[in-house]
């Protein structure tokens, strides 16, 4: 093909972008955003942060030694992760979890924008997944536009009947497998095919699908307009050293349309295509600066990147910038700014504490509360007596014996532990022991002491606790 043939074919191209151009507009609210798709990387990227939402999905059916995976057991006040069991009393390390998170996520907008948003939020992958089925159904764009304002028929309800059919099949399913991280999920589908699931699943199932349907078929992008703090909270966030997907003005300033696929001398490289605010799911134009309705998707420099192409331009009049950048300011490298530093340090304390939970969690636990009232009694042997009564967590999946000991003091006898203890698995099993120690064995009123618990069956599983053996003065 010629120079001039190509030309002639680029200038063809865009002015088909041209006459599509006056379908877009910013979005208030008061009609349905419908986004143009276009290939690209941050399109390609977009769907693979969306293929993290599948283990959400699946996650439920993994097992792991015959019990579910992972299993957030409210009514019994258990999680199970794997081999890992966390009880209320290790709550402290979710804590941790949630702040290492938040920062994380402060930590990202600070350098990147709302990527969060862009490509792994709920609500946004859910909107792109129903809008990509609605284009599948009811073709581009204009077609759905024109489709929307189309007067009734049995054409246009039995598209709309199956799309919708498909989106709320997809809400019940969301719905479904939120409940199934809750409770066993194969016993789970038993339950609502046999109508026996209690009201609690049948509510939360109800809750997700309706909301799931609303949020993603109907409101989308007004989700991240109005209901969402983040938008509103980005702000605090971000500042002017931030790579956010910007408008280089500098280069596409002015912008001007083109003639017969010529650019016009002395304009800049921005054809005001709007092809950016075409591909935009919240409908803003990316040019007009920083939005709170921007979700940093990338899917603009998709779009400029493509009309560039056909134009014979360089990529990159949008693309991840900073505004101190683009006005030649000098700008510090992210990590080394210090908000971002002290993000690091809050985030790898929380990690540090995550981590030490997680190794020196035990399959067993034992607390053991000294009897107050007496705090000793002396018997007509003349030994000393202490009373304690032990509380045995029992963090495994099954039932388990074990045995206590007790270390620390010499000549103490341990009364009432002769036999292993019984433990009941994600219960707190309460047993009461005597430690009596000769009186002339005392040397002083009050004596550390440690009971050591050890499971029969599985020795590795052990715990101790620090207690006191008191006497008289």
């Amino acid at each position: 093909m010629s120079q001039t043939a190509e030309d002639q074919q680029a200038g063809g191209e865009v002015d088909a972008l041209y006459a599509e151009s006056h379908e877009w507009k910013i979005n208030v609210g008061d009609e349905t955003i419908h986004a143009k798709r276009m290939e690209g990387r941050f399109r390609t990227l977009k769907w693979w942060a969306a293929s993290s939402w599948l283990l959400f999905f699946f996650g439920p059916y993994l097992r792991w030694n015959g019990n579910q995976a992972i299993l957030f057991d409210i009514p019994g006040r258990q999680y199970h992760i794997f081999d890992i069991t966390i009880l209320p009393q290790d709550v402290w390390m979710l804590s941790l979890v949630l702040l290492f998170l938040a920062i994380l996520l402060a930590v990202v907008t600070t350098l990147i924008g709302r990527a969060y948003c862009g490509f792994f939020c709920f609500q946004t992958i859910w909107v792109d997944v129903f809008t990509w089925l609605e284009e599948k159904f009811e073709g581009s764009p204009a077609k759905r536009k024109k489709l929307d304002k189309a007067p009734f028929s049995l054409e246009k309800i039995t598209i709309k009947l199956k799309k919708h059919l498909l989106w709320v099949l997809i809400s019940m399913l969301t719905g479904l497998t939120f409940v199934a991280w809750f409770t066993d999920v194969y016993q789970l589908w038993v339950d609502y095919f046999t109508l026996s699931a209690s009201s609690t699943e049948w509510g939360v199932l109800a809750l997700f699908t309706v909301g799931t349907y609303v949020l993603a078929g109907f409101l989308r992008e007004q989700t991240c307009f109005w209901l969402c703090p983040y938008a509103r909270i980005q702000a605090v966030m971000l500042d002017r050293e931030s790579m956010i997907p910007t408008y280089d003005f500098n280069r596409g300033e002015p912008r001007g349309r083109l003639k017969k696929g010529k650019t016009i001398e002395g304009n800049g490289d921005c054809i005001d295509c709007n092809q950016c605010v075409a591909v935009c799911p919240t409908g803003v134009d990316i040019r007009g600066g920083l939005d709170e309705g921007c979700i940093t998707c990338a899917l603009c420099i998709d779009a400029c990147d493509s009309v560039m192409d056909k134009i014979k331009k360089p990529h990159g009049l949008i693309r991840y910038e900073s505004i101190d950048a683009l006005e030649g300011k000098v700008v510090m490298p992210l990590m080394k700014r210090p908000r971002v530093l002290v993000y690091f340090v809050i985030m790898s304390i929380a990690f540090v504490g995550i981590i030490y939970g997680l190794m020196n969690i035990s399959g067993l636990d034992i607390k053991v509360l000294h009897e107050r009232q007496p705090l000793f009694v002396q018997l007509s042997s003349g030994a000393i007596q202490n009373k304690y009564e032990l509380k045995i967590l029992n963090k495994t999946h099954d039932t388990m014996s074990v045995t206590i000991a007790t270390e620390g003091l010499d000549g103490v006898e341990l009364v009432g532990a002769d036999e292993p203890f019984l433990a009941r698995p994600g219960k707190v099993t309460p047993y009461t022991v005597y430690l009596r120690m000769p009186r002339r064995a005392l040397e002083s009123s009050s004596m550390p002491v440690y009971f050591t618990l050890v499971g029969v069956e599985q020795p590795e599983l052990s715990a101790k606790y620090k207690s006191m053996f008191l006497g008289p003065r």
